[in-house]
């Protein structure tokens, strides 16, 4: 999961983000961000969330610890 930090600031438009950063804190935090983030957890990493699981997760560690569990 190297790549991951890059990849979901790219998603959110942003250039840097930290793990501890409010997923909904985001400008481009929406529906499409959220699917968005789904696509890449599925082609990167091979794992299948659902849109209330990214909305649960809060945070970008959150994310990444969701991420790590299916994996």
């Amino acid at each position: 999961m190297e790549d991951f930090n890059e990849a979901i600031a790219q998603i959110l438009e942003v250039e840097n983000i930290e793990l501890s950063n409010e997923l909904s804190s985001f400008d481009a935090w929406d529906s499409l961000t959220i699917l968005s983030i789904i696509a890449f957890c599925y082609s990167d990493y091979g794992v299948t969330l659902s849109a209330e699981e990214v909305s649960n997760s809060e945070t970008v560690l959150g994310l990444k610890k969701l991420i790590e569990t299916k994996m």
